[in-house]
C-alpha cells in the first residue's frame, strides 16, 4: 500500500472486485431461473422469491427450503433442512477467517452474509490477506444477479423451455470451473486433488448408502476429509501459501 492512500486502496480493491464478480453476478443471473421457477411452484410471488434470495444466496439451500415450502413443512424442519443444505459454507468461512487478520467483526458479519462456493473461490485466490471491500465488489455484482433472475424466473413460470431452462443449470458448473482451472494448471499436486475430489463426489452419489445422504453433508464430509489430508500429506509453509 506504500504511495497511496487507504482509500485509494479499498477503492482499488472494490473495482478489482466488481471486475471479477461480473462474470459470477451473469451467471447466477442466468442459473436462478430455475430457482424462480421453482419458488413459482411452492406458491411464492415475484417479490417473495427476490426477496428469498437476496437474503439467502445459496441454490442447494434455496431449492430445499422451496422443496419443504410446497410440502407445508413447519419452519424448524425449514431451518434444519437449510442449515444441512449450507454446512459447507461454515467451513468457507473458517477458512477465510484464517487470512483475516486486522478485519473488524462489522466486516467479517457483512463477509460472512453472502460467502457463497464462486465468491470464496475468487477471494480465497486472491492473494495476500482478506481484503473486505474487494468481496463487497464481488458481491455487489453477485448478490443482485441472483435474486433479480430467481424474480424473473417466478415471472416466467413455466412459460421457459424445459430443455432451455435445464441449460441455464449447466451454466453456474461451467463458471465455477473457469475459477478453478487457473490455479490447477499451476500447480499439480492442486490439479490432482481437484480430480480426485471430482472422482471421490461422484462415487460417494453413486454407492448404496453413501448416495442417500444429503449432498451439502456429503460435500461437507468430503471437504473435511480430502483438505485435512492434503494439509497432511502436502503441508506448504505460510510464505508459500501467501505466495
Amino acid at each position: 500500500m506504500t504511495g497511496i492512500t487507504a482509500n485509494e486502496y479499498r477503492k482499488s480493491a472494490l473495482r478489482a472486485g466488481i471486475h471479477d464478480g461480473i462474470p459470477i453476478g451473469l451467471g447466477y443471473f442466468a442459473v436462478s431461473f430455475a430457482l424462480g421457477i421453482a419458488a413459482r411452484g411452492a406458491g411464492l410471488n415475484a417479490f417473495q422469491s427476490f426477496l428469498a434470495s437476496l437474503l439467502c444466496n445459496a441454490s442447494a439451500g434455496e431449492y430445499a427450503a422451496f422443496t419443504l415450502i410446497a410440502a407445508d413443512a413447519t419452519y424448524i424442519e425449514l431451518a434444519l433442512m437449510t442449515l444441512v443444505a449450507n454446512a459447507r459454507y461454515l467451513l468457507m468461512s473458517c477458512a477465510l477467517s484464517q487470512r483475516a487478520a486486522g478485519v473488524n467483526l462489522p466486516h467479517r458479519m457483512l463477509i460472512g452474509f453472502d460467502v457463497t462456493d464462486e465468491l470464496f473461490a475468487v477471494t480465497i485466490a486472491r492473494p495476500g490477506k482478506l481484503e473486505p471491500f474487494y468481496f463487497y465488489g464481488a458481491m455487489l455484482m453477485a448478490l443482485p444477479g441472483w435474486s433479480v433472475g430467481t424474480a424473473l424466473g417466478n415471472i416466467a413460470g413455466n412459460l421457459l423451455p424445459a430443455r432451455l431452462t435445464s441449460a441455464l443449470g449447466v451454466a453456474l458448473y461451467g463458471m465455477f470451473l473457469a475459477v478453478i482451472i487457473p490455479p490447477a494448471k499451476k500447480d499439480k499436486i492442486l490439479a490432482g486433488l481437484v480430480v480426485f475430489c471430482f472422482a471421490a463426489s461422484y462415487a460417494l452419489s453413486r454407492l448404496p448408502i453413501v448416495s442417500a445422504i444429503p449432498e451439502g453433508t456429503r460435500i461437507l464430509i468430503l471437504t473435511v476429509v480430502i483438505a485435512s489430508a492434503a494439509a497432511l500429506l502436502f503441508p506448504r509453509r505460510d510464505e508459500e501459501a501467501t505466495a
